[in-house]
């Protein structure tokens, strides 16, 4: 979501609780934005230590990978495709790349945070 969005939702929530239920509802309404909050680090973190278990930039099969990546996903929903942190690559600040066994070979390219560009690289035969 849109941090413009999201925060402006919480606002609201926050306001309206405030008419409703005066200051009682601006507790709730903050204990609302609080709880979400934290179910969205839970799930990062939750990510995190699951990516960390396997070796990095390596994934069962890139062909498969490269098949379910669509543009726009952000790095965590690319990590939890993966299961594994991704090998940072030298041609710019968000190039990652993810190898099989096989030796072929997914490059991603990030821009604002969100997937641009995908490629997928395979050894001759």
């Amino acid at each position: 979501m849109n941090r413009i969005i999201g925060w402006s939702l919480a606002t609201i929530l926050v306001v309206v609780a405030w008419y409703s239920y005066g200051w009682q509802g601006v507790l709730l309404g903050v204990s609302v934005v609080v709880f979400w909050l934290l179910l969205q680090f839970s799930r990062a973190m939750r990510a995190m230590r699951q990516a960390g278990q396997a070796p990095v930039g390596h994934v069962d099969s890139a062909v498969m990978l490269n098949a379910k990546l669509q543009p726009g996903m952000t790095m965590l929903q690319v990590i939890g495709l993966t299961r594994s942190l991704g090998r940072k690559l030298d041609g710019g600040d968000d190039h990652w790349s993810w190898s099989d066994e096989g030796g072929s070979t997914v490059r991603l390219r990030f821009e604002g945070g969100k997937l641009a560009r995908f490629e997928l690289d395979r050894p001759a035969p």
